[in-house]
């Protein structure tokens, strides 16, 4: 049994199919249904959990080369909110692109992984490294 870590064995599992430049999706609770893609939704209530707490949970075992995000969130959110995602992707180059080019990446992720997060365009698209 896990004692430590991420529980969720359909993260888990996600997470161990995910090879050098394959990409995973960490969107927020309101980004499109892509039937194309495996989703686990992780939504429980507005904002439980957050895009953060999931990559938090991530980053100690998990190598992100790059991760893309929507321009959209510079102009959409605080600097306070902005800050905090700097500081969980500290030494992870990011790519703001236009939201419509953002989501022309997703189909081809591996996974997407969705959150009760109300951040306005919190999704990203991790690349691993």
């Amino acid at each position: 049994m896990l004692k430590t870590g991420i529980l969720n064995p359909q993260i888990n599992s996600l997470l161990s199919r995910v090879r050098h430049t394959n990409t995973l999706v960490i969107s927020d609770r309101g980004f499109p249904y892509w039937p194309q893609i495996e989703t686990i939704d992780i939504s429980l209530t507005d904002d439980l959990p957050k895009v953060l707490d999931v990559l938090r949970a991530m980053r100690s075992n998990f190598t992100i080369g790059k991760v893309f995000m929507a321009e959209e969130f510079r102009g959409a959110n605080s600097v306070e909110t902005q800050d905090e995602f700097n500081l969980v992707l500290a030494g992870v180059p990011v790519s703001f692109e236009p939201h419509v080019e953002f989501k022309k990446r997703v189909p081809l992720a591996i996974g997407l992984i969705r959150t009760g997060d109300t951040v306005q365009y919190a999704n990203m698209i991790l690349e691993s490294a």
